[in-house]
């Protein structure tokens, strides 16, 4: 199981943000810790895992948190179940709130690998984010943290900015393989309705990225990350020197994992309560409403969903998919022992169609993707669960 700590609060809102943040002048920061360990405490006793693989902070901004609170967390989380040594613990951070002093206390509390939201090393480009840091402050963030986490440092990175060119963006991506360790991600921007950036858009102010320029930077992106040493394990991820994210791939292999904090997700089977079946949840969103339910009743979930077996089998499929391994027939054979991938899959319908056409595999080691219908997983997937869906 993966237990995943939100802290929803930043200093500024990104321009393209739709997250579930806050911008507050003072944080309570006694008053969340208390109730992210007392509902990370309440969940993983619900869930009744034995054993945690990793723990993920997300936010938020979890790098504007004190070391205190991550260490306070991660003692709850080890005191409600088995926290291996090696777990990979994981914290995402800003390259503003990640001086090397503070990156230490991170590292003293537990953190052991980093996540760092650079999304562009051009200085015009993260004014348009709406970005506090400068290219300056993420090289010296990423070299800090290059410094404390050798090797688990990851970057983030956004392509697909209004004006952005193919040019810019391969220059940028260059500059950003010089800086990186052995984990990138890379996320296309989402013009999301309600925010600044999108106003900006629709309103004619900033042009609309057009779609076959996406494609090309994202094909461009792939063939330069694969040259540098880099696998493609997600449609996102590129890890090497085996550098791949535990975090992620217990996401994408749809293992449980356990929402703390406000807005968060989690996914599992509460077994402390009689519990059998995985269930969808989620966290009160408002950070104060949420402080409340959990100090009156332990946590503030506020939606909790139990997933029927084929709800299960599509999401095993619409995450298995996104990665380079895909599924495998054991794995799918865990939420489906009844009917098979050939079953469903290596029949005639969709799938072989898709086969033909040279988007996807069905082999003796499963379901997945080709090189090329991994950048078009999201034209594919609404056909594959269709015909899911008629079995």
């Amino acid at each position: 199981s993966a237990p995943c700590p939100q802290w929803p609060y930043c200093r500024k809102r990104c321009s393209y943000c739709n997250f579930n943040k806050y911008v507050v002048p003072a944080v309570d920061e006694v008053a969340v810790r208390a109730c992210l360990v007392r509902e990370a405490r309440t969940l993983l006793r619900l869930s009744q895992v034995q054993s945690v693989t990793s723990v993920f902070f997300g936010g938020g901004t979890p790098s504007l948190a004190s070391p205190r609170t991550i260490a306070a967390v991660l003692e709850a989380v080890a005191g409600a179940a088995h926290l291996p040594a090696g777990a990979e613990i994981t914290l995402e951070a800003n390259p503003s709130s990640a001086g090397t002093p503070r990156l230490a206390g991170f590292r003293a509390a537990g953190i052991n690998r980093l996540s760092i939201g650079v999304q562009s090393l051009d200085d015009a480009e993260l004014r348009l984010l709406g970005r506090e840091h400068t290219a300056a402050e993420a090289w010296g963030a990423v070299e800090a943290a290059q410094g404390l986490f050798p090797g688990r440092t990851s970057i983030d990175l956004l392509f697909g900015l209004p004006g952005q060119s193919q040019g810019a963006w391969a220059r940028g991506l260059e500059a950003a393989l010089e800086l990186c360790d052995n984990h990138v991600s890379l996320y296309q921007l989402t013009l999301e309705r309600g925010t600044a950036l999108a106003a900006r858009v629709s309103g004619g102010a900033l042009p609309t990225p057009p779609q076959d320029l996406l494609a090309d930077m994202y094909q461009t992106a792939r063939a330069m990350l694969v040259a540098a040493g880099f696998r493609h394990y997600e449609v996102s991820n590129f890890a090497r020197k085996g550098a791949l994210s535990t975090h992620n791939l217990s996401y994408w292999r749809a293992e449980q994992y356990i929402g703390v904090g406000p807005g968060a997700h989690g996914r599992f089977v509460p077994r402390g309560e009689g519990g059998c079946s995985r269930e969808a949840r989620v966290q009160t969103l408002e950070p104060d409403a949420w402080m409340r339910e959990v100090q009156s009743q332990g946590h503030g979930t506020r939606r909790r969903v139990v997933l029927s077996p084929l709800e299960q089998l599509e999401e095993v499929l619409a995450l298995g998919l996104r990665t380079d391994e895909g599924i495998t027939h054991e794995h799918w054979g865990h939420f489906s022992p009844h009917l098979s991938l050939e079953a469903v899959f290596g029949v005639p319908g969709e799938a072989k169609d898709l086969q033909q056409q040279g988007w996807l595999v069905l082999d003796g080691s499963g379901l997945r993707c080709t090189w090329e219908g991994l950048a078009l997983l999201d034209s594919l997937l609404p056909e594959l669960l269709c015909q899911l869906q008629r079995r």
